[in-house]
């Protein structure tokens, strides 16, 4: 199984981002030939204020969804839609979702972002993500020719918790898309998800924005670094700086292999809630 990610740096025009996601993807086809395509989180659009961000989001099955799906069944290809801003109907804020797509176009998964990135950065820049975004309630699986995958997005990567219950349900790789800050991403990406493969004892996939973008008249950076790490902790698979991709392969015998030399669920005593 291969896994491509394609990073991207998604600016004011949903459409122009939506083409540059779609060109990425074709050419990681064309070269790869990936069993799944990832794409990093709000792929269709970051950079604009907090009052244009929440007119712009779309009702369930929008442009950015679209695309994906249209792409998934004209390629025969599994799509991980990064993440898509979703209108909710009756509510003051939007949902920030990622929708998976199988060969045929079906929408297998949408999961919904957990944990709300409301926090000052060392430099004190405050992000209150809660502001616009409802968070979400349910874990969320899907299969892949028989190869469980688990859901997750950016700042979930620091509740280890989330990432447990993932591989009690049988999960052998986890999907995160990201827009990680390049403040904290060059001191914790690569850090956290190293030690979220370790703790699962999966394949741990990281697809990242890079580059910088205006949010509310204020130019931030997102680290990008996407990357894909096997059940030992080993990165085997990096994006270069800028927009592209990179492509690993999964090999389900490694994460049988890491789970017998040290069998973590059979020794784990303290439940967590």
């Amino acid at each position: 199984m291969k896994i491509s990610l394609v990073q991207l740096n998604p600016q004011h025009d949903r459409a122009r981002n939506l083409e540059a996601a779609r060109r990425l993807m074709a050419e990681a086809m064309a070269t790869d030939r990936p069993d799944l395509i990832v794409l990093p989180e709000y792929f269709e659009l970051l950079g604009t204020s907090t009052e244009q961000k929440m007119a712009l989001a779309q009702p369930h099955g929008g442009d950015a969804y679209r695309m994906a799906q249209d792409f998934a069944r004209e390629n025969k290809v599994f799509v991980h839609a990064g993440t898509i801003m979703e209108k909710v109907e009756g509510e003051n804020r939007i949902y920030n979702v990622s929708f998976v797509f199988d060969r045929e176009g079906n929408q297998i998964a949408a999961y919904r972002k957990i944990h709300m990135f409301d926090i000052t950065a060392p430099d004190g820049t405050n992000y209150r993500e809660s502001a616009t975004i409802k968070p979400g309630e349910d874990i969320v699986t899907y299969d892949i020719d028989g190869v469980k995958v688990g859901c997750a997005i950016c700042y979930d990567i620091r509740f280890a918790e989330l990432f447990l219950e993932l591989e009690r349900q049988g999960c052998e790789v986890i999907v995160l898309p990201a827009a990680f800050t390049l403040q904290t991403g060059k001191d914790h990406w690569e850090l956290l998800a190293r030690s979220r493969a370790v703790e699962t004892q999966t394949y741990f996939v990281a697809c990242g924005q890079t580059g910088t973008n205006i949010v509310d008249g204020v130019p931030k950076a997102c680290y990008g670094h996407s990357l894909v790490v096997d059940p030992w902790g080993h990165v085997i698979a990096r994006a270069s700086d800028g927009e592209g991709f990179v492509t690993a392969r999964i090999d389900p015998a490694q994460i049988k292999r890491v789970r017998n030399l040290i069998p973590m669920t059979q020794h784990r005593r303290l439940a967590c809630n």
